[in-house]
């Protein structure tokens, strides 16, 4: 028998839960995100024009890329807490899913119907 392992309790896999919690709760509203990977990155490789993009969408691969160190690290101070990292990892997620599926992040309540 296995030993049990640690729990999860660094920031990054924080981070990487709650993304794919929202992902999955997406991929139940939105069938065309079913079959599309969420993957974490550290930082961007570079600006764009509207400052530090906080994720990439790269439709030919079927994949949203979240940058870690702009949602957890542009927050705004004095909301550098548990919760307020939570919120802005779940609407970065919520944000990037709807702008790949061509959508506003509040369809969700009519499941895009």
């Amino acid at each position: 028998m296995r030993p049990p392992l640690p729990p999860l309790d660094g920031r990054i896999e924080r981070f990487d839960v709650v993304a794919a919690t929202a992902m999955e709760f997406l991929r139940g509203a939105w069938p065309e995100l079913r079959a599309v990977r969420l993957e974490v990155a550290g930082m961007p490789m570079a600006d764009s024009e509207e400052g530090i993009p906080m994720w990439h969408l790269d439709h030919a691969r079927g994949r949203i890329v979240l940058f870690r160190v702009p949602i957890e690290r542009l927050l705004v101070p004095g909301h550098d807490d548990a919760l307020h990292r939570r919120m802005a990892i779940e609407s970065a997620t919520f944000r990037a899913a709807a702008e790949y599926v061509g959508r506003e992040p509040w369809e969700l309540d009519d499941h895009g119907h």
